[in-house]
C-alpha cells in the first residue's frame, strides 16, 4: 500500500472535523466534496465571500455572522494583549477566515486546519501560532517532508520549507518533533540523523558546533528516542560506511528521519531526492503547533488539499 492510501484508509477509520478556509477556492471546493463523498472527513468551510454557495451535507459558517465570533475574539485578545492588541482590534483580525478557522481548532470546534490555497506560508503559520500556540515542548513551528519510494521505503526530512537558520534549541526542537511526526505518521521507530559536514567530530566548525550541541539538546529532551549527530549523510544512510566512521552508534546506517542544519540545506535535499531519486515528496507537514494546522502551496491541487485533510487528521488523533 503507498503512503497516500494508508493515510486515506488511517483518516476513514478515525473520521475528524476539519475546517478549510476560503470557500470561494473552486479546489477546496471540489476537495471538500471527495472529502465528504468518501468519508475521509468532517468538513466545516469557512464562508470568505457573499457568492460562496451553499454545499449539501457539508457545514458553512460566516465568520461576520457565527455566535462564537465575540467568544474567540476575546480569547485571541487575551493571548495577544501584551502586544498591544485592543478587543476591537482582535474581533476585526478573527473576521477573517484564516484566523476564524484556527480559533475554532483552538477553542476544539474543528480537530484540524488545512488552509493555504490563496494564503502564503508565512500568513499561514502566523495565524496558527497566535491562534492555536505552539506545543508545550517546542520551541519553533517547522516542517518535514515525507519521502517515499516505490520500494515502499519511507524517510521523513526535517526543516525543509519553514525555519531558515535555526539555533541550537529550535534545531532540538525540529529534531524531537520531526521524530514524533515519523512514527505517527509512518508507524515506524524513528532513528534520527542530525546531519552536518562532519560525523563525530571529524572537522571542526562553528557550524559542527552547533548541530552537535543541538544532539545533546534533543537527547536530553527525548531520551526515549534514538537521536544521533552530528553526522554525515553518507554515515547514517549506508552501514558499511556507518561502521567505519560511527561505529558506536545506534542511529548511522539504519536512520530514517534525516534533521537538517538549515533551509538551505534541507530544501535542496528534499529537491533532490525527488528528482533525481524518482521520491514523491509528501509535504510540507506542519509541526510544532500545540494542535493541527497544515499548509498548503498555491499552486496545490484539489487532490492535495484531499491528502493534506488526511494527513491533518491522523495528527490530530495524536495527543499533543
Amino acid at each position: 500500500m503507498d503512503i497516500i492510501s494508508k493515510f486515506r484508509k488511517l483518516a476513514r477509520k478515525n473520521k475528524k472535523r476539519i475546517v478549510l478556509p476560503r470557500a470561494s477556492d473552486e479546489r477546496v471546493l471540489k476537495a471538500a466534496l471527495h472529502l465528504t463523498t468518501e468519508g475521509l472527513a468532517d468538513v466545516i468551510l469557512i464562508k470568505d465571500h457573499e457568492l460562496a454557495a451553499e454545499i449539501g451535507g457539508i457545514t458553512m459558517i460566516d465568520p461576520k455572522k457565527d455566535a462564537r465570533l465575540k467568544d474567540y475574539a476575546k480569547s485571541f485578545y487575551e493571548r495577544r494583549k501584551h502586544k498591544g492588541l485592543s478587543l476591537e482590534e482582535a474581533e476585526k483580525i478573527i473576521q477573517d477566515p484564516l484566523y476564524f478557522a484556527a480559533s475554532m481548532v483552538a477553542h476544539d470546534d474543528a480537530d484540524g486546519c488545512v488552509a493555504g490555497s490563496i494564503a502564503t506560508t508565512g500568513d499561514v503559520i502566523k495565524a496558527a501560532i497566535h491562534a492555536i500556540g505552539l506545543k508545550g515542548d517546542s520551541k519553533v513551528v517547522s516542517s518535514v517532508f515525507l519521502m517515499s519510494f516505490e520500494n515502499g521505503k519511507v524517510f521523513t526530512y526535517g526543516d525543509c520549507a519553514v525555519v531558515p537558520y535555526p539555533d541550537e534549541d529550535q534545531l532540538a526542537s525540529i529534531c524531537v518533533d520531526s521524530a514524533y511526526t515519523h512514527q505517527t505518521l509512518i508507524g515506524s521507530e524513528p532513528k534520527v540523523a542530525m546531519l552536518s559536514f562532519s560525523t563525530k567530530g571529524s572537522a571542526k566548525h562553528d557550524r559542527v558546533e552547533l548541530v552537535s550541541n543541538a544532539c545533546k539538546k534533543a537527547q536530553n529532551q527525548a531520551p526515549n528516542l534514538h537521536i544521533d549527530g552530528e553526522l554525515q549523510f553518507d554515515a547514517a544512510f549506508m552501514d558499511e560506511i556507518a561502521k567505519r566512521k560511527a561505529p558506536e552508534s545506534t542511529v548511522a546506517g539504519q536512520a530514517n528521519v534525516y534533521i537538517f542544519p538549515n533551509l538551505d540545506a534541507g530544501n535542496i535535499a528534499y529537491k533532490i531526492t525527488e528528482r533525481l531519486g524518482h521520491a514523491t515528496a509528501t509535504g510540507p507537514i506542519i509541526q510544532g503547533l500545540a494542535k493541527p494546522m497544515m499548509d498548503l502551496s498555491r499552486g496545490c491541487s484539489w487532490e492535495d488539499i484531499v491528502n493534506t485533510v488526511c494527513v491533518c487528521s491522523i495528527l490530530a488523533n495524536t495527543p499533543s
